[in-house]
């Protein structure tokens, strides 16, 4: 019988975590984007005071009917307990109805937590995307 690796389970769990997300922002699809995240997460990306659940799903209601498409390329992974930290380079092209593209890369480190009922959320993300 093999043995399992938790630790090796929770990086798993985290890379799907990122792909589920990319994969409900291509479809548009708030409610699963809302399952993954804490909520007293915090999001900081460069320009902007940094902001929570409320001000997320305000900027994601505004790319209602953009065409969304992302690739996350995961550097680092490291699980502490119930917390755990990733480093990854994210490009993301977003095409807004009116077809004019935006195309945004750079890295992120996000700080995920892990719930009572043992899912994985992001509780902190410093995105550093700006315009390619």
């Amino acid at each position: 019988m093999e043995a399992t690796h938790p630790q090796k389970d929770d990086e798993q769990a985290l890379r799907e975590l990122v792909d589920n997300w990319l994969s409900a922002s291509k479809k548009g699809d708030l409610e699963t984007v809302l399952t993954m995240m804490a909520d007293d997460v915090v999001f900081m990306v460069p320009g902007a005071e940094p902001f929570g659940k409320e001000a997320f799903v305000t900027h994601f209601k505004e790319t209602k009917g953009s065409e969304i498409d992302g690739r996350s390329d995961i550097k680092e992974i490291k699980v502490l307990g119930d917390w755990a930290w990733m480093r990854n380079h994210l490009q993301v092209t977003i095409t807004p109805p009116d077809g004019d593209s935006m195309h945004r890369s750079g890295y992120v480190l996000t700080i995920f937590r892990r719930e009572p009922d043992g899912r994985w959320v992001i509780a902190r993300d410093a995105n550093l995307l700006t315009e390619k």
